[in-house]
């Protein structure tokens, strides 16, 4: 809408010319969604579930009588303001449905007197995520992507003249593709979601992943220059992309507002599944589905232990896993650290070690 407006009418007034800057858009969309998030948090929070607590979580019983379900009402403020100001396209609005449809799954779960079982969660999880990689592929036949310590050789011509325009891209086929997208944004959506566990701990971990997902968005496969220098391939959504990040960015700084410790109230399912859905797609359109597992290590570490000793009781009826799952539990429960310590060092060890890893991903080639 912003980015239209400026299209159409900027001869009539100068100023409008800045809402073509998707930089000035990025900053638009994060100021909007942290101020109606803010509202929306402190004067309709009344009307949200309570959570019922969580029988062997560490922080089950502290939780338990609080107002849950939170994403329901920043989701929305999230999307709104991402149509308001990224530019249009078809496939986004797919997408955002999908977003939609996962916040909705979760505050569902979050009402129900009795949890969701994990076979109608997994469900509609996969259904979710296969419609969104569908989207991601945009009726392309393939899929060009690139991987870390793997830069493509050059053309001959390339060669001779010294420059880096023809490159051999590194191509997936789209139904390749589309299975390690969908199977991508399962693990998303579920490790973000067995993360939320923690005063401001999965939206803290979240925030320091969408700024280095935003980063690069914007600033490496949004950017023809430094894509072609760093031998990655342009996007040339990339920077619409970014507009959503710092989005979804606005929205978690106000949400952590009422999140920090000690909270007056949690995302619940309807916050963390959704969130979760769009830390794997902003991955993903990267065009380096590794970089899920740099920029979201911690989220993968701390949900994805717990999902893996599940999987493993499910099949083997036992698990090679003696930690308590998730990680913040069994750090609260067997090494006795305050939710603030884990909050904190969890925090520490995403912000030191993400750069590094995004330092070797991108120039170590």
């Amino acid at each position: 809408m912003l980015y239209w407006l400026g299209e159409n009418f900027r001869d009539l007034w100068g100023p409008l010319r800045l809402l073509q800057s998707h930089l000035m858009l990025a900053s638009i969309g994060a100021l909007l969604a942290a101020l109606a998030t803010f509202w929306i948090l402190r004067s309709r929070s009344m009307l949200l579930p309570t959570d019922k607590g969580r029988e062997h979580a560490a922080q089950g019983a502290v939780s338990k009588g609080k107002p849950t379900g939170a994403g329901v009402l920043f989701i929305p403020v999230l999307l709104v303001v991402s149509l308001l100001t990224v530019p249009w396209d078809p496939y986004m609005g797919v997408i955002y449905i999908s977003v939609m449809l996962a916040m909705l799954a979760g505050y569902l779960d979050d009402r129900s007197s009795t949890s969701w079982g994990e076979l109608k969660k997994g469900t509609f999880d996969v259904i979710i995520s296969g419609l969104v990689a569908w989207a991601l592929i945009r009726g392309q036949s393939n899929v060009e992507v690139w991987w870390p310590l793997y830069a493509p050789k050059m053309g001959a011509e390339a060669a001779l003249d010294g420059t880096m325009g023809l490159l051999a891209p590194f191509l997936l086929s789209s139904w390749v593709y589309w299975a390690g997208a969908t199977f991508l944004l399962f693990v998303s959506i579920n490790t973000t979601n067995c993360s939320d566990g923690v005063d401001g701990l999965s939206g803290s971990l979240l925030v320091i992943a969408f700024v280095a997902l935003g980063g690069i968005l914007y600033g490496v496969v949004g950017h023809v220059e430094s894509a072609r220098y760093l031998l990655v391939p342009f996007n040339e959504m990339g920077a619409s992309w970014a507009i959503v990040v710092t989005t979804s960015l606005g929205a978690l700084m106000a949400y952590l507002w009422f999140n920090a410790h000690p909270s007056q109230l949690l995302m619940g399912d309807a916050g963390s599944r959704p969130l979760g859905l769009l830390l794997g797609i902003f991955s993903l359109e990267t065009g380096n589905p590794l970089i899920f597992f740099f920029v979201a290590f911690l989220i993968l570490a701390n949900g994805g232990t717990g999902l893996v000793k599940v999987l493993m009781l499910r099949i083997f009826k036992r698990s090679p896993i003696k930690v308590t799952c998730p990680l913040h539990d069994h750090f609260m429960k067997e090494k006795k650290w305050s939710p603030t310590q884990v909050l904190l060092r969890m925090v520490i060890m995403q912000a030191i070690l993400t750069p590094i890893f995004l330092v070797i991903c991108l120039k170590v080639r």
